[in-house]
């Protein structure tokens, strides 16, 4: 085998975060054997990146697809990852290298999310939606670009889960932190605050956001602050780095078609999926009988048919994962 993969992880000094990684490294070699891989860490574990580079041409790989195992495009992922590709290049000109980008916001992802969501509050008496707040905790970093998508998945998450309110908060290095936040988000008058955090696998910063959480659950019995668990080994999460790897060996579009309502399957949008392509400003068009009445105040507009709750929704024990994918693992038969 000449194609290979290497999982770019950063590392921790957290022994639970290392083993939860290379469970993970571990899974997706067993359902890839058609592939060479390996894996390797930017700091505090071993083998380094640059190891891991040396033992896949060692064994044979012409060709290496370099895989952050991050989920924000920061500077690990815009310096220091490139950084030993281009050294690894240097060191092997008749090698190959791909370098996937990160993660950051995935379909697959989203439907985690909704997972992790809903095994933390499957044990716990009801709360109305209009009575709970969501407060996604992102890593956080200098660089505003991946600050501004944990954002953006608490928006999809917010119109997914129907809460009444949604937040971010970060663990270190942007404002604000977990226990700014929960502090402000107390005093919004909800029964129930989550915290779910946006975090591949468990560490110091975990453990920290976790602690957090349950020091302002303590101070208020008034607020009900429930954690939830983190991403870790999943099927789902398999898809989205599956999904990487796919775009930086073929390509992947240019507009903005990764989260679209239209063209992927998002949590609570599923009547969107493949819709028919219909105009909807009909002023620009040549007047007709039908148009003198045309309402045009641009409110949202709701799909033609409202779905079922689907079996995802409705089923707590339901775990979405793509057929496709499966498939193309191994793990179900054409």
């Amino acid at each position: 085998m000449s194609d290979a993969l290497l999982i770019a992880a950063h590392g921790s000094r957290d022994e639970s975060g290392i083993s939860e990684f290379r469970a993970f490294a571990e899974a997706w070699n067993r359902l890839r054997p058609d592939r060479l891989q390996a894996a390797g860490f930017l700091e505090f574990a071993r083998p380094t990146i640059g190891e891991a580079i040396e033992t896949l041409v060692e064994r044979g790989a012409k060709m290496i697809t370099v895989v952050p195992a991050m989920l924000m495009a920061a500077g690990h992922v815009k310096n220091d990852v490139p950084s030993e590709i281009a050294e690894g290049r240097a060191r092997h000109p008749g090698v190959t290298f791909h370098m996937a980008r990160a993660l950051d916001i995935h379909p697959a992802l989203l439907e985690l999310c909704h997972v992790r969501y809903r095994e933390a509050l499957a044990d716990r008496p009801p709360v109305p939606a209009d009575r709970t707040l969501l407060l996604l905790v992102g890593r956080g970093t200098s660089d505003p670009d991946a600050n501004a998508n944990i954002a953006r998945v608490s928006r999809f998450l917010w119109e997914s889960y129907g809460v009444a309110w949604a937040s971010v908060a970060f663990s270190g290095l942007a404002a604000p932190s977990v226990d700014g936040a929960l502090t402000v988000c107390r005093r919004l008058g909800v029964a129930r605050i989550v915290v779910q955090p946006y975090f591949l696998f468990d560490g110091i910063l975990l453990k920290r956001i976790y602690e957090t959480a349950a020091r302002h659950d303590a101070a208020d019995p008034e607020v009900e602050i429930v954690p939830v668990a983190h991403f870790r080994l999943h099927p789902l999460l398999l898809q989205a780095f599956e999904d990487r790897v796919h775009e930086a060996l073929h390509g992947a579009p240019h507009m903005n078609c990764d989260l679209c309502k239209y063209r992927v399957r998002l949590i609570g949008r599923e009547a969107d999926l493949g819709a028919p392509q219909e105009g909807h400003h009909h002023h620009v068009r040549a007047p007709s009988d039908l148009e003198d009445d045309h309402d045009h105040d641009h409110r949202p507009r709701r799909s033609r048919r409202r779905s079922a709750p689907t079996e995802f929704a409705t089923d707590p024990s339901f775990h979405p994962w793509d057929e496709r994918l499966l498939r193309r693992l191994q793990l179900v038969k054409e």
